[in-house]
């Protein structure tokens, strides 16, 4: 005689469900297929007009040229990214060194020290500057901050130059610098707060060694989005840094050694790579000529630069990344 089973059965039919998670699954694949096939879009995009310009140009003088003039209009044509380089240089590495410290200070303080009321205002304000238009911060740098400069310290400042330019575009990355450090800091466990507490760490020794440390992917992540978001950046340059292609002056070490001081880049105009592919495009030229195609290898220049941190990023952050 059998008995009943006292067994749950916890099979269930499929059916509709197994269609329902199908078609959430294939949803996904489509949108992750359309990013991929975006970027492949992108990168096929300017290499056939790059590669039709190195054959038309010198790859060598466009690597190592220290003169930009794409030329329209009987003028001189010459073809040399380093001026470009070097004006996007001074812009990354200067806006770098206004936006890292601050945007991590105050990553720190709305992770460990302000209150939770504090942090739902100052949170939603710093998102706000990031959604504020460049070309506002342009504006704002050539009307303000370049006359406070000139009047402040240094009195025979242009009114275009790199130094305001690169200070607005450290300010507009320190949202982005700052919300992602935070994020990465709040998911710090608060066990590893506790027991530095319990050792007899006081409030700043646990902040910064012990969960700074533990956020370090984090936010390397967030430095390296900042600065790949300074190297792109086109509408605060041109407005306050003006669109001059100059090479500085190189100078020597005891007669050996070249470097370039860098009051001979911050106090003068300058030209950006992506200032030069806009002047370019709407400059006076003919669609499919050499210098047209020159805006495809300064584009591709860009995307290898760009590829290059993100790639970085990743390494950096499977490197450090901690797991609780």
């Amino acid at each position: 005689m059998s008995t009943p089973s006292n067994d749950l059965d916890l099979t269930r039919s499929r059916g509709i469900q197994w269609v329902r998670e199908s078609g959430y699954g294939a949803f996904f694949a489509v949108c992750a297929g359309v990013s991929v096939l975006t970027t492949i879009a992108i990168v096929l995009t300017l290499l056939g007009p790059a590669l039709d310009f190195a054959s038309e140009a010198s790859i060598w003088e466009f690597l190592i040229g220290t003169n930009w003039s794409p030329g329209g209009s009987g003028q001189y044509v010459a073809f040399g990214i380093i001026p470009l380089v070097i004006g996007t240089l001074t812009v990354t590495i200067t806006a770098a060194f206004v936006a890292i410290p601050i945007g991590t200070l105050t990553a720190i303080y709305l992770s460990e020290y302000a209150s939770p009321r504090t942090r739902s205002v100052l949170k939603p304000m710093l998102e706000i500057l990031a959604g504020v238009p460049t070309i506002v911060y342009g504006i704002f740098a050539l009307v303000y901050v370049t006359p406070a400069l000139k009047a402040l310290f240094f009195s025979d400042l242009p009114i275009f130059n790199a130094l305001s330019a690169s200070l607005m575009v450290g300010i507009m990355t320190i949202p982005m610098v700052s919300s992602i450090s935070e994020d990465a800091m709040s998911a710090v466990p608060d066990e590893l707060r506790q027991a530095g507490y319990s050792l007899g760490a006081t409030k700043f020794e646990v902040s910064t060694s012990v969960v700074v440390p533990a956020s370090l992917s984090g936010i390397a992540s967030s430095y390296i989005l900042a600065v790949s978001r300074a190297i792109g950046e086109t509408m605060i340059v041109v407005v306050a840094m003006g669109a001059r292609a100059r090479m500085p002056e190189v100078r020597e070490v005891a007669g050996i050694v070249p470097y370039i001081h860098p009051e001979d880049v911050l106090f003068e105009p300058g030209m950006t790579i992506t200032v030069a592919m806009v002047q370019t495009v709407q400059g006076d030229l003919t669609g499919g000529g050499t210098a047209y195609k020159s805006v495809f290898a300064l584009g591709l220049v860009l995307f290898v630069i760009t590829l290059t941190l993100n790639t970085i990023s990743d390494v950096i952050a499977a490197r450090y990344r901690e797991v609780y």
